[in-house]
């Protein structure tokens, strides 16, 4: 019986063993990535686990053409999948573009803990010092005391000041030049 399902067995061997490197490699380059840029533990994990979800569908995937399912039957299976998937997000769109703002604010943008921002926004005036960043908000406390919580998606679409001094610190900067 296992003499039949040899190759089978021995590419999905394969595929764990490299879905276990691919994993490590993942989690080295993350972490360093993270440390180079300062970046909070809590959306290095963020990132690293969404990193994983994706690793681990692409393996997923690999197995079930290795064991053999019909093009046909994957096809319409994950047609389906997609479907209910694709309804999910729509009815929760907010959801699926902070996730997505988050990520890109982790690689590429320069907001981190700690930084004194401007959200420039017509309307409002906020202004204050950045206390976290997760997966869905940019939570922060403004020069007047309020707690302020953004999307993430809201970060993304909005232009941000970064100032990175409180307003004393700017305007005794400015008396001694």
């Amino acid at each position: 019986m296992i003499l039949v399902y040899r190759d089978e067995i021995l590419l999905t061997v394969i595929i764990v063993v490299l879905l276990f490197f691919v994993l490590l490699i993942t989690k080295q380059v993350i972490k360093k990535f993270s440390v180079l840029r300062a970046i909070n533990p809590n959306r290095r994990k963020l990132i690293r686990n969404l990193s994983y979800l994706f690793h681990y569908l692409i393996a997923g995937i690999a197995l079930v053409v290795v064991w053999g399912v019909k093009f046909e039957e994957f096809s319409v299976f994950i047609s389906s999948i997609l479907a209910v998937i694709g309804v999910a997000f729509f009815a929760q769109w907010s959801i699926l573009s902070n996730l997505t703002a988050s990520i890109i604010l982790f690689f590429s943008h320069p907001v981190r803990i700690g930084d004194r921002i401007r959200v420039l926004d017509k309307d409002f005036d906020w202004t204050g010092e950045v206390k976290d960043i997760t997966g869905f908000y940019l939570f922060m406390i403004t020069d007047t005391g309020e707690n302020i919580t953004l999307p993430t998606s809201l970060v993304i679409q909005k232009g941000i000041q970064i100032m990175n001094k409180l307003p004393e610190e700017q305007i005794h900067d400015k008396e001694e030049v």
